[in-house]
């Protein structure tokens, strides 16, 4: 032991390692306060530069998942209408048929077919989604063409085209002279076309969802590894660093005091 009285260097270093103690009692405290692993770059350069980059990516995700929820809705819209207009259809194909029943009116039921034919074309007009025409296609946003971004990059997307109208001047002009001879068969492969093709798009928004599920999951998982305290560990350092403070400081108080033995020399 030193009995140097000018300069203590055994207390200066019980001294520095009390301040280490301590350092690491405040970074336990700290961690268990706001129980983030992370609280600063310092603590762990790499790790946060990683996270930050996961987080981004977790939010444009979730983003994109919000963007295949809207596709699905629309979808899901321009379905109820094709369906509705594929049931209006199989009833002008049975007024077609009673027209070449010679006993039938064939004004009444042209008269039917066209109201029918003006329903359709009300249809297709009327059916919008965010104020979007979906059928007619007269009011799309120039070169959107109905394309969502369906993943974390911005080329990450599903292209829905435009679901397509059809001609209906044969139906809404119907008269006792054509009605028996009008045809639907076009107007039907045109609905039965889209709703394949919305039944397509469905199932690959479905693949999209489940995939950004999974992804936003396995994301947030990582994150939560970089960032997040162990508790229970944070725990055992904050109580072990408050004991091995208080033997510092007890040390330190010994060791500041340790040259007072040098009085004796002087009695």
């Amino acid at each position: 032991m030193s009995f140097q009285i000018n300069t203590n260097v055994d207390a200066l270093k019980a001294y520095n390692a009390l301040a280490k103690v301590n350092a690491q009692a405040t970074k336990a405290s700290l961690r268990l306060a706001t129980q983030k692993r992370i609280n600063s770059v310092g603590d762990d350069t790499s790790g946060y530069r990683v996270g930050k980059e996961l987080e981004s990516k977790v939010s444009i995700m979730k983003a994109a998942q919000g963007n295949v929820s809207s596709a699905k809705d629309m979808l899901a819209t321009a379905e109820s209408a094709l369906s509705n207009i594929n049931d209006l259809l199989i009833q002008v194909q049975s007024k077609v048929v009673d027209a070449n029943d010679p006993t039938k009116n064939l004004s009444a039921l042209a008269a039917d077919v066209a109201a029918i034919g003006n329903e359709i074309a009300s249809i297709f007009t009327g059916t919008k989604f965010n104020e979007t025409a979906l059928l007619s296609g007269s009011s799309l946003p120039s070169g959107s063409n109905f394309a969502f971004q369906t993943g974390a990059g911005e080329t990450t997307t599903i292209n829905f085209g435009t679901l397509g109208a059809t001609d209906l001047a044969t139906l809404t002009g119907a008269t006792s002279a054509t009605v028996s001879t009008i045809s639907v068969s076009t107007i039907v492969s045109t609905i039965q076309d889209a709703l394949g093709k919305i039944g397509n798009f469905q199932q690959r928004l479905d693949v999209k969802d489940s995939y950004l599920t999974s992804a936003i999951t396995n994301a947030t998982a990582s994150v939560s590894r970089l960032f997040d305290a162990d508790m229970a560990a944070e725990q055992l350092n904050s109580t072990k660093a408050q004991i091995g403070g208080q033997v510092a400081t007890a040390m330190l108080s010994q060791l500041n005091s340790a040259p007072q033995q040098i009085l004796s020399l002087f009695q």
